[in-house]
């Protein structure tokens, strides 16, 4: 049966590799970025499936952006099944003492704000429906593990683990299911981005350990949709990158080398 799909941040990298994955599989989505220019270059790509498709430009960190996106696809669809709330930045890779100000605050008002307002959002028009699912994207520090120079980053995601659960706790007697999305490493334009600045010396190490435990897009997000789609439980938590994958790459890398960066 055919799903609605609404994915915030979703015109590049892993959300589009979300809205993608679930129109290849005959379900509708509803994609979000910040400007119709993005909206308009997604569209562009997505062409196939533009009988499959709404889609509504904002930033996460306005409340109206999320209302609106929920009667845009509700509106297009009939309802809204899935609620991904992927959008988010990440960090200049730098001290926090040296980060400017002004990204430490958009770093917070994407990752936890944004992501925040969505689920209300959802819950609280999922509930009037009878029925949803929401999940929130994890990234590094959402397990509580440290990092130089990705202190607000890691900040931020540890604090959509928190809210996930707490919010799954909340929501239990509701029937709507909150739960987590955890992709690992994963090669993206933001982690392109958060390198350009960076010292080379810690280019190079990081660039050593996304070559050991990275993936790409395409191979991640098939994983994540087949976990979405099966899943029925509250709080559940469905992650790619598990510890004996982890423990294999390393093993793997002692004989073959990947190299996600040689044309960067």
């Amino acid at each position: 049966m055919a799903k609605n799909i609404v994915i915030t941040g979703s015109t590049r990298g892993i959300g589009f590799g979300l809205a993608l994955e679930f129109l290849k599989q005959g379900h509708k989505v509803c994609i979000n970025g910040t400007s119709d220019k993005s909206i308009d270059m997604a569209l562009a790509k997505l062409v196939d499936f533009k009988d499959q498709l709404a889609s509504y430009a904002g930033s996460v960190t306005a409340l109206s952006t999320h209302l609106n996106l929920f009667n845009a696809a509700k509106i297009t669809f009939g309802s809204v099944d899935v609620w991904i709330n992927n959008a988010g930045i990440s960090q200049t890779n730098s001290l926090a003492t040296e980060l400017d100000p002004k990204e430490i605050e958009q770093v917070y008002n994407i990752n936890i704000k944004g992501m925040s307002l969505g689920t209300l959002t959802a819950l609280q028009n999922m509930e009037e429906q009878g029925y949803g699912q929401i999940f929130n994207m994890e990234g590094f520090g959402s397990d509580g593990r440290k990092m130089k120079q990705m202190t607000i980053y890691g900040t931020s995601k540890y604090a959509v683990r928190y809210f996930t659960q707490s919010m799954a706790k909340e929501a239990h007697d509701t029937g709507i299911q909150i739960g987590a999305l955890s992709p690992g490493m994963v090669i993206t334009d933001l982690i392109l981005d958060s390198l350009k600045t960076t010292d080379p010396k810690e280019i190079e190490r990081t660039k050593n350990i996304f070559n050991i435990l990275g993936e790409r897009v395409e191979t991640v997000t098939p994983f994540l949709v087949k976990g979405i789609l099966s899943s029925s439980k509250n709080n559940d938590r469905i992650a790619y990158l598990t510890n004996g994958k982890v423990m294999w790459k390393f093993l793997k890398s002692r004989f073959k080398k990947n190299d996600f960066f040689k044309k960067t």
